[in-house]
């Protein structure tokens, strides 16, 4: 009989030396090559002179890229926070009318990557936007210029990347014991009292990571904020690079920008690890707050969030691709950046997969610490945005592997050390969740190490394989400064399509690709993100 969960077996692991060697030098050689780009990035800042280095790190420009990246990863957080645990409590805790609905369309706007977000953005409430149009009639000739900037890239980024904390959140809240609070209700405590006293404290973890989350993917935006022309590292690294061909100013700035990355993690890291253990499993459903007279103001607040960051920018999206077709736009270009896009996140899908099966089983049946070592280590490519790891990649490739610059084998090694995170996690937790009795008990009939591997465990966690492949496949579509630069000439993307166009202000270009991007990504979301939190105990 088969019983507890899955733990390291090293004991039974090291009786098999041929796959032990074969699976710890698979994981180990995964580890060095994710971290190629990290090492390699600093190795070319300091390249020109440890004192050219030193001045271009510590000048007065890196300092105002810093405060300026740093101000709208606050500000971002600042609005995106709030909106997140409102609507997670208000789809977990109240009698809101139609919740279950809204507690999955609320998660949606997942489906937009910035820079399409931004375009509808901008295409709307620019200058001489739809809105502009629309006022036209009533003598508004030209609308002030705030959707640009600062105040569009903290708009759009807030309204955009709420979900990544919002869904934990509501992951918290279905796992918070009610006792705790209807305890502190007996004692008369006012409701709001109770939720900041009581409620809040526990839900600190995954407000925690939802953070680290929404403050890593501002830092490392690209798309938005060039569109929304907001100069932060990214693009200021980007410039240096394409516009300047100044390489050593952007490999510096890519250092200091890793250095904020590190640092950001490191917090959220010390900030984890000082919260006090709650009770988790919840003995019964909590009992929902009747919302009386604040129902209708609620549902208006929750659909005037969901029109302004869902239903408006897949309006404009539809209404701009209308009028390409009408004016005669070619449908073949979006096709063929469609069937490029769909290519080369299906090939870094699945060598991500493979990647992290030797990484994922050494670490759980290994149970060595330079196993687990090379386990963190395959994460570096989280603490990297893309245009770093692109950057690295290009004075790597130029330097020692010509053949392969500016080839799509560089341009799937740069995602897969991007996301190969992703398919690791995946991996390691279904392998965690299989109890290795099933193994041994394969074993014991006389089958070899690659015959279990292949006729026993394969199948046993192929649906956690799967949900690793579909979420590294949604992210490399939606992936844009990486595909920018290391993308064959000629090489366009759906990604490459909506920013060249948007850039330059031709929208009705954009469209198209952008609709074809959303669609695509909207079925993913959907069945590996949002559904699993959202549906359970629902």
């Amino acid at each position: 009989m088969v019983t507890g969960t899955s733990l390291a077996v090293p004991g039974a692991w090291a009786r098999r030396p041929s796959a032990a060697v074969c699976t710890a030098v698979a994981a180990s050689l995964t580890a060095l090559l994710a971290n190629v780009p990290l090492v390699y990035i600093f190795v070319r800042a300091v390249e020109a002179g440890v004192e050219r280095y030193a001045d271009l790190v510590f000048s007065a420009q890196t300092w105002w890229l810093t405060s300026r990246s740093l101000l709208l990863v606050l500000g971002v957080l600042g609005l995106a926070l709030p909106v997140a645990v409102t609507l997670a409590w208000l789809v977990t805790r109240t009698d809101l009318p139609g919740r279950r609905v809204l507690a999955v369309v609320a998660a949606l706007p997942l489906v937009f990557p910035s820079y399409v977000a931004a375009l509808a953005w901008v295409s709307v409430w620019g200058p001489r936007g739809l809105a502009q149009k629309a006022l036209a009639p009533l003598g508004v000739e030209l609308l002030p210029a705030w959707a640009y900037g600062y105040p569009g890239a903290w708009l759009v980024l807030s309204l955009f990347t709420y979900p990544y904390a919002y869904l934990l959140v509501v992951a918290a809240l279905r796992s918070v014991d009610p006792a705790a609070e209807e305890a502190a209700r007996s004692l008369g405590k006012k409701r709001w009292v109770v939720f900041f006293t009581t409620v809040l404290p526990q839900l600190k973890a995954a407000i925690f990571s939802g953070s680290l989350l929404i403050a890593l993917y501002t830092l490392s935006d690209f798309g938005a904020v060039s569109i929304v022309r907001f100069n932060t590292f990214t693009l200021s690294i980007y410039n240096a690079y394409q516009g300047l061909f100044d390489r050593s100013t952007a490999a510096s700035l890519a250092t200091v920008l890793v250095a904020v990355t590190i640092v950001l993690i490191a917090t959220e890291g010390w900030l984890s690890s000082r919260l006090r253990p709650w009770r988790r499993k919840p003995t019964r459903p909590p009992r929902r707050v009747r919302l009386g007279r604040w129902k209708p103001l609620a549902l208006t607040g929750v659909f005037a969030l969901l029109t302004v960051n869902l239903v408006t920018p897949l309006v404009v999206i539809v209404f701009w691709a209308a009028r390409a077709l009408a004016l005669g736009n070619p449908v073949g270009a979006a096709a063929e950046a469609a069937v490029r896009s769909l290519g080369v996140a299906g090939v870094t899908a699945v060598v991500a997969v493979l990647l992290s099966l030797p990484v994922s089983i050494w670490s759980v049946r290994g149970g060595s610490r330079l196993a687990g070592l090379a386990q963190r280590a395959s994460y570096s490519g989280y603490a990297l945005p893309g245009l770093v790891i692109a950057l690295a990649l290009v004075f790597f490739a130029t330097r020692l592997t010509p053949a392969l610059y500016q080839t799509a084998t560089l341009l799937v090694f740069a995602y897969v050390v991007r996301f190969l995170p992703e398919a690791i996690s995946a991996t390691t937790a279904s392998l965690r969740a299989l109890a290795p009795g099933f193994e041994e008990a394969a074993r014991s009939l006389g089958n070899g190490s690659w015959a279990v591997l292949r006729t026993v465990t394969l199948p046993l966690i192929r649906p956690g394989l799967l949900a690793g492949g579909g979420l590294v496949f949604l992210t490399t579509m939606k992936e844009l400064p990486a595909t920018l630069i290391l993308r064959p000439t000629g090489f366009d993307t759906l990604s490459v399509r909506v920013w060249t166009a948007a850039s330059e202000g031709i929208y009705s270009q954009a469209a198209l690709p952008s609709l074809i991007l959303v669609l695509v990504a909207a079925v993913p979301v959907f069945f590996l993100i949002v559904r699993p939190v959202l549906m359970e105990r629902s």
